[in-house]
């Protein structure tokens, strides 16, 4: 299974079913489960404040406080697009992304681009590898 990290709060989004589309700058032709893993890194206490405001436009409200450094949920992979009706779309590439569940958070150190998820994650989520 492959590991995609994000950063927070756009992980807590995509996971709690408010994000649909997570913006990349190149295509993948990878499809099907992937986890979500929140990056270790939070943005700056303006940028955040600034994807609270966009996030509320969109109809979420954000938690104060958000899990970083691991994996913290799994969705489907269904396609890479150029143009989307989504209001999250902002291109050049949107990874299309559907079933979204929370898991209970499991640490791990990320890397760049999609990654193989270590048989030791799976096994701790319960997941097989």
């Amino acid at each position: 299974m492959k590991v995609l990290v994000v950063r927070q709060p756009w992980a807590w989004l995509i996971v709690h079913g408010f994000k649909d589309i997570e913006n990349r700058s190149m295509r993948t032709e990878y499809r099907g489960p992937l986890l979500i893993q929140a990056s270790a890194r939070l943005p700056t206490k303006r940028k955040l404040a600034e994807d609270r405001l966009y996030a509320k436009k969109c109809g979420a409200d954000l938690p104060e406080g958000f899990e970083t450094g691991g994996i913290v949920g799994l969705v489907h992979l269904k396609d890479c697009v150029t143009s989307s009706k989504s209001k999250w779309f902002e291109g050049p590439i949107g990874w299309v992304l559907s079933k979204p569940k929370r898991l209970r958070f499991v640490p791990l150190k990320g890397q760049l681009g999609l990654f193989d998820a270590p048989w030791k994650v799976l096994n701790r989520l319960g997941l097989k590898p």
